[in-house]
């Protein structure tokens, strides 16, 4: 496997008004999201939140938004474009978004039986996206065809303060669905994902969504493309029962219909 390290220059502004640079060398992860910069990874430090203290709920039924990752790639607006080339992984004949689309649309399925309004969502998030709950979904890749397993991670920073318990539930029921391990190696590139930096992109999701991205498994692994390939629903299965049991203790949802 090659290995390849990007300088990136940071200014940094210094007390008599001196500006110095910092380098800073940054292995690219060949997870299956998109690379990304570092200002995606924190907001400023400015006050950013001022404008969110007093935010309530929208009225309404409970409203999720799916996201196939890197479906309608080519789309991607101008402040986006540097990401329109890249398509995900592949394996065994899929295109990374051909998979994602698919879980996709099950789960949706899954979640309107309970009466949840559902956004299926392309690479592009319109813009200050809103909802209960926001998944990416994406699927891993690997030049190592022995990588196996499923992992998830929230935004670097939650507003919300709502987004690990999501991932916990979604988690919890994606093990038990699909009974792919989980892989612990979360990766800058999921907690920095472009779709959580709201201060940095107007096509993003709002910060009061709580959101996760979820690695379904690696589509460069044939024990893991016989279950998000093969068998769709069981990975949808896993995404849906997580945000439904969430949306039950948020009380957004009545749990007498299990």
């Amino acid at each position: 496997m090659r290995i390849r390290l990007i300088l990136v220059t940071i200014p940094t502004l210094l007390l008599g008004g001196c500006v110095a640079v910092r380098s800073i060398f940054y292995t690219p992860s060949d997870t299956g999201a998109p690379p990304y910069s570092f200002e995606d990874l924190e907001p400023p430090e400015t006050d950013p939140y001022s404008r969110f203290k007093d935010w309530k709920r929208p009225e309404g039924p409970p409203k999720v938004g799916l996201q196939a990752g890197h479906w309608k790639n080519s789309e991607l607006p101008d402040e986006l474009e540097r990401l329109r080339g890249n398509t995900g992984s592949s394996g065994g004949g899929k295109s990374e978004w051909e998979v994602n689309l698919a879980i996709a649309e099950v789960t949706k399925e899954l979640l309107n039986t309970r009466g949840i309004n559902v956004d299926i969502l392309p690479a592009t998030p319109p813009v200050d996206y809103w909802a209960d709950v926001f998944v990416a979904i994406h699927a891993d890749g690997s030049t190592d065809l022995s990588k196996s397993g499923f992992k998830a991670a929230t935004p670097r920073r939650d507003l919300s303060g709502k987004a690990s318990s999501l991932l916990e539930f979604i988690e919890q029921n994606y093990v038990e669905a699909t009974k792919l391990k989980k892989d612990p190696n979360v990766t800058r590139n999921m907690r920095g994902y472009y779709a959580f930096a709201w201060w940095r992109y107007q096509h993003s999701v709002h910060p009061m969504t709580p959101s996760v991205i979820l690695e379904t498994g690696f589509l460069t692994n044939a024990s893991d493309r016989r279950i998000i390939v093969s068998r769709p629903e069981l990975s949808a299965q896993g995404i849906a029962s997580g945000i439904i049991n969430y949306l039950e203790t948020e009380k957004l949802l009545p749990n007498d219909q299990n």
